[in-house]
């Protein structure tokens, strides 16, 4: 009588896998707070116009100057579009140029090339500051909206405390923005209010929205039990 060989499961585990390797999602990563801005190619979006006209109101006529400054704009519009990036940034761009030089030409001061900002970042610190002073910081505000207006975010202490945080942060922004450029208005300084803006712009944005999406995070830990902005 011959015994048959028994092999144990071998021939299982020498068995290879024939087909196709399982697909590995490639890891993601949150967004930074300037790729949320367009990364570094939207702060030199925003900057170009500025310095443009600025240099072409050194050496040219107010009236050429303000045409030089479409031209670019229109330029760097359609660039953008041609990059394939949304409508609504590209030509937002070009419509806030737009009524800057229309506010020039009204004028007749290039100074008031800035003079929009000035009083935008005035408004930007009194609706901030007032919200925190009414109890209803704005960053939480906007935070409930984005996750569905159900949440009784402002009974929660902390969370409450950590917009508050976050919604001075933006209004200290807003008012180093509306005094610095100001001052540089009254002396009538335009070359100083393009370097104002451009310091004050991106740079301090950055910041205040790292703050900003901070309070997010900890707020979506706190209230929806996830780390999420």
């Amino acid at each position: 009588m011959t015994a048959t060989p028994q092999h144990h499961g071998l021939e299982a585990e020498d068995e290879t896998p024939t087909g196709p390797l399982p697909a590995v999602a490639p890891a993601t990563s949150r967004p930074s707070v300037l790729d949320q801005m367009g990364g570094p190619r939207g702060f030199v979006y925003s900057s170009v116009p500025v310095v443009v006209f600025v240099a072409a109101n050194t050496f040219l006529s107010l009236p050429v100057t303000i045409g030089v400054s479409v031209a670019v704009g229109l330029a760097l519009t359609a660039l953008r579009l041609v990059r394939g990036e949304h409508v609504a940034g590209a030509v937002g761009g070009l419509v806030g140029l737009g009524a800057a030089v229309g506010v020039v030409a009204w004028t007749g001061s290039a100074r008031d090339f800035f003079v929009i900002g000035i009083w935008a970042a005035l408004a930007g610190f009194v609706v901030a500051l007032g919200s925190v002073l009414a109890r209803r910081p704005l960053t939480g505000v906007v935070w409930n909206l984005v996750h569905g207006g159900t949440h009784d975010w402002r009974t929660d202490r902390a969370v409450r405390r950590w917009h508050d945080l976050a919604t001075l942060c933006a209004a200290a922004v807003f008012g180093a923005r509306f005094v610095v450029k100001e001052w540089l208005y009254v002396a009538d300084s335009t070359t100083w209010l393009a370097v104002a803006k451009l310091a004050l712009g991106t740079p301090l944005t950055i910041l205040a929205g790292l703050v900003v999406v901070w309070a997010f995070r900890r707020t979506s830990t706190r209230l929806l039990g996830k780390d999420a902005s």
